[in-house]
């Protein structure tokens, strides 16, 4: 069964640091585009970072260049999502999600995992 499992939410005060995990299970992310989004009661579903898993090639949202990072570790077909310097912001769902290159929907979806930042 095909299933994307984030982990790595948390509560953190403004200007810390969290690391978000999102797993695969029953697919592979080899020739895949893999996208951390962000969605906050009342506000538009946000594309936070990108990665395409073929060339590495990433990239980000204004609102977080610079201070997050996405990456992929091949052997434990897994990626993700280095958030620095929060901001209060940041406080959202975080969810991952999954599309082959040659579409532009994406069809595989984690359930989400809560990030929190407080000042």
């Amino acid at each position: 069964q095909v299933q994307l499992v984030e982990s790595g939410g948390g509560s953190v005060q403004a200007g810390g640091s969290l690391r978000l995990s999102c797993a695969a299970s029953g697919y592979s992310f080899s020739s895949k585009y893999v996208a951390w989004f962000r969605q906050t009661p009342g506000k538009e579903r946000e594309l936070v970072a990108l990665i395409y898993t073929n060339s590495g090639g990433t990239s980000y949202a204004d609102a977080v260049k610079g201070r997050f990072t996405i990456s992929q570790d091949n052997v434990k077909n897994t990626v993700y999502l280095q958030m620095n310097s929060l901001k209060t912001e940041d406080t959202a769902i975080y969810y991952c999600a999954s599309r082959p290159f040659w579409t532009g929907e994406y069809n595989v979806w984690g359930q989400g995992t809560q990030v929190t930042v407080s000042s």
